[in-house]
């Protein structure tokens, strides 16, 4: 972390002001000058997708709105944009104001939308699922086209997931390729 991040975070998250676990994000897209904040371990998790979205968790932006840091009010601003169904944030929203530019800035990324509006890969239980994920049929599977069965328990490593279609996946069963629906299957680990 460089001297001046460490200096104006106080070494403490510019979200939540946890001290927890902190580390540098850049935030996205590039090219914006002053891009980098600190954040805490949980709020990562959220703002990367890769924990479900908790909005009892966010009431601090309330606060934050009013941060004196771009790129803080820039993450904010996307946050209180995926929670708009949510009254507080949606009060909070209203209240802020970002110039052009920074509203530009904010919406140049697909951050801001809540997850409903995005196309996302999920298993049986909800979970997200991302290329190089390791997952777990659910349910024995006959292999259209083959004589090849594929038991239920059996592992699947490094699956990719079909872009433009979230109930399917691609996996190596058997050394042969395959695209599985992801209701059979639960992410690994």
């Amino acid at each position: 972390m460089n001297l001046k991040l460490e200096k104006r975070s106080g070494n403490a998250c510019e979200l939540c002001k946890s001290d927890e676990q902190i580390s540098v994000y850049t935030v996205p897209p590039l090219g914006y000058a002053d891009n980098e904040i600190v954040i805490c371990k949980d709020c990562s998790a959220q703002i990367e997708r890769d924990q479900q979205m908790n909005s009892d968790y966010w009431g601090f932006l309330s606060e934050t709105i009013w941060s004196e840091v771009p790129a803080v009010q820039i993450v904010a601003w996307r946050m209180l944009s995926r929670l708009k169904n949510e009254s507080w944030a949606a009060d909070n929203l209203d209240m802020m104001y970002l110039d052009q530019d920074m509203l530009a800035w904010a919406q140049a990324s697909s951050d801001h939308q809540a997850a409903a509006d995005l196309a996302v890969h999920r298993d049986s239980n909800g979970n997200i699922l991302k290329n190089g994920d390791s997952v777990v049929l659910t349910k024995s599977l006959d292999i259209k086209g083959s004589s090849l069965n594929a038991k239920m328990g059996t592992v699947v490593k490094n699956i990719r997931v079909v872009e433009g279609n979230t109930a399917q996946i691609e996996g190596k069963i058997d050394g042969q390729l395959i695209v599985i629906l992801t209701k059979y299957l639960r992410k690994q680990g």
